[in-house]
């Protein structure tokens, strides 16, 4: 299965792939250099393929937990001022996507989308620490009774040049379900509350939409 911002990007690597066969077939005569080139497309269009797989995934729901909202791996558990919404202090976890990992962004929490906005910006490398302040991203703000509100701003990286966000001011939406898309390498933070229960270590992998990063 493959996520829908993917279908214009697979087809249009289809054709590619089709065409350059072709040529390769008739132009190219020395038998292990034919053999290379075709090896080497084959490599391509199997990449574009796994980066936009969008596996089915098995969310528990949960008013308590708040799961992790993409694939990658920890690097970042830290307290810091959190400038954009809440204006206070909050616990920061931060996930990074390597451009291997599936790149579908979840709702780490279900409730009501309170605020998202998009913000243009620089295309630092994702670990960067001004990457979260500088970079091209979105931050969205879902909110429910239990957990209380929690941010996750989708951060492009040095190869990610779209981010696609699907929240909406005023939607209800559903733990675990999509909330956008990041095209090529980057990271997601999250934003939670001091009295969080974190769930996960530095370095730890986790998985979007099953792995609980935090209880409270």
């Amino acid at each position: 299965m493959f996520h829908k911002e993917g279908h214009k990007i697979i087809l249009g690597a289809t054709f590619f792939v089709a065409i350059s066969v072709l040529l390769i077939d008739y132009f190219v005569a020395t038998t292990w250099l034919r053999t290379l080139l075709m090896v080497a497309i084959l490599v391509f269009f199997i990449l574009i393929l796994q980066f936009f797989r969008n596996p089915k995934r098995h969310t528990h729901l949960n008013e308590s937990q708040a799961i992790s909202p993409v694939d990658g791996k920890v690097v970042a558990i830290e307290e810091v001022e959190e400038k954009e919404f809440f204006q206070d202090k909050r616990i920061q976890v931060s996930v990074f996507m390597s451009p291997i990992n599936v790149h579908v962004t979840r709702y780490p929490i279900g409730g009501n989308v309170v605020f998202s906005k998009y913000h243009p910006g620089k295309f630092l490398v994702a670990w960067h620490p001004k990457s979260s302040e500088e970079n091209e991203r979105t931050t969205v703000v879902v909110e429910n009774s239990h957990f209380g509100k929690v941010l996750h701003r989708q951060i492009a990286g040095a190869l990610a040049k779209r981010i696609v966000n699907y929240a909406e001011a005023g939607q209800s939406v559903k733990q675990g379900s999509d909330s956008g898309f990041i095209k090529f390498g980057s990271r997601v933070d999250l934003f939670l509350p001091l009295d969080s229960n974190i769930k996960v270590q530095l370095n730890q992998k986790v998985r979007g939409g099953e792995t609980v990063i935090a209880e409270r």
